[in-house]
């Protein structure tokens, strides 16, 4: 590797071919560390910040092990890492360290074609979507006393969106794992793929991107295929190591209508959908694959609406795939959607989000949508991906059959992971 940091007399350098091309502090910042990974090299090339002899800036102790930073980007040792108060950002979001030991997980996601391993860079997310099924996850919901006691939650659904614990050292022990790790799950209907992130937006802020950036390239440089889901058009960043992978990442965002007034009524701290739609056209041009998540469609959505949808991707996308999902009434979390609908003004949104908790309207109106875009997709030529729900299915009376086999099968017509010598 031609990047890495060097140590000469107790001093630490960073080179790159043999030439200095940084001096560094005893406590540089972590924020400023990762910096100069992207600076210097080549796009899939990072600085290992493993045991590097940096003291913690907070106790001055040599950092031997783990580590993280606080909100300033103070290098942290772990021990005053997670003895280090949660603090809160400008939009009152609280930021602290994730204590987790989960590096590389196994995924239930290849029942959607998606993946066979997650990737989470943070626990909670910013984009603080009302409808969001995170929340309700063992990820959460099993963790309340970590969540209390690092970051202050009493409710880690009630209070989705306004706590964000990092995983900072994650790129470091993924290369490490990627080492060590001997077999490696490939089903029919998960392609041996890694998600980052299904839990949380890898993209939100830079501290999240980072980290990110540092586990897409490990995965790449271990010719691990990679599928990413950001609503951040902050993702165009990292378009060199896109570029770079060679047909081993594929990138997407949740695009549920262009309309960024009603999707921010119930996605309050995410990006407008319009500025999403533009970061993956750049990325599409680019010549990465790209897919969309065309999720949480509302049940003010029809036809004609979702034809226009499907259009609109096709003609600045031409993704790989296009998954979709009407919305789900169940869980606590959308008593929260239908009310932040109604507070944001979108009072029609409301009413009908709120009419999907009879469950015959909700299966009416589901059938309604997953019919119009499959049938769409057919008519334009896209490639369509249906996610009907197993409640769904199993109360639908016509067609059961056949959303069934929509809901099981092992297939996707995603042109991914892609051979490198067509990509």
């Amino acid at each position: 590797m031609s990047l890495r940091i060097a140590t000469d007399n107790g001093t630490r350098k960073i080179q790159y071919e043999n030439t200095v091309v940084e001096s560094l502090d005893q406590s540089p910042k972590l924020n400023h560390l990762r910096d100069h990974s992207r600076n210097y090299g080549q796009p899939l090339e990072r600085l290992d910040l493993w045991k590097k002899q940096f003291s913690c800036g907070q106790c001055g102790d040599e950092i031997e092990g783990r580590f993280s930073s606080n909100p300033t980007g103070e290098l942290l040792c772990w021990d005053c890492s997670l003895k280090t108060d949660a603090e809160n950002d400008s939009r009152g979001v609280s930021h602290t360290t994730d204590p987790t030991k989960a590096v590389l997980s196994n995924s239930s996601l290849h029942h959607k074609n998606l993946c066979n391993y997650v990737i989470n860079v943070a626990t909670g997310c910013s984009h603080g979507c009302k409808f969001c099924y995170v929340p309700s996850t063992p990820n959460i919901k099993t963790r309340g006393e970590m969540l209390e006691e690092q970051a202050g939650v009493d409710d880690g659904q009630r209070e989705w969106g306004s706590y964000l614990l990092y995983r900072d050292d994650l790129p470091e022990r993924l290369a490490r794992k990627l080492e060590r790790k001997q077999k490696w799950e490939h089903t029919e209907d998960g392609r041996g793929v890694v998600m980052i992130s299904s839990g949380t937006d890898c993209y939100q802020d830079r501290r999240a991107a980072q980290i990110t950036r540092g586990c897409v390239i490990e995965l790449v440089k271990h010719e691990k295929p990679v599928r990413i889901l950001t609503r951040s058009p902050a993702v165009v960043r990292d378009l060199d190591v896109f570029k770079a992978a060679n047909g081993l990442v594929t990138v997407g965002s949740s695009i549920p209508c262009l309309d960024d007034d009603v999707v921010r009524a119930i996605e309050p701290g995410a990006p407008a959908p319009s500025t999403r739609l533009n970061a993956l056209e750049e990325i599409s041009n680019a010549g990465v694959p790209v897919y969309v998540s065309m999720s949480p469609t509302y049940p003010t959505q029809g036809r004609d609406d979702l034809r226009k949808l499907l259009k609109t991707f096709k003609k600045r996308l031409d993704p790989d795939v296009v998954f979709h999902e009407p919305i789900n009434p169940r869980g606590g979390n959308f008593d929260m959607t239908v009310q932040a609908a109604r507070e944001a003004g979108q009072n029609e949104l409301a009413e009908e989000l709120e009419s999907l908790q009879n469950r015959e309207q909700w299966i009416k109106y589901s059938k309604r949508q997953l019919t119009a875009v499959e049938e769409l997709g057919e008519e334009l030529n896209i490639p369509v991906h249906l996610w009907p729900d197993k409640q769904f299915v199993k109360h639908v009376s016509d067609r059961q059959d056949h959303f069934r086999r929509e809901m099981e099968k092992k297939e996707s017509p995603e042109d991914y992971p892609r051979p490198p010598a067509s990509a």
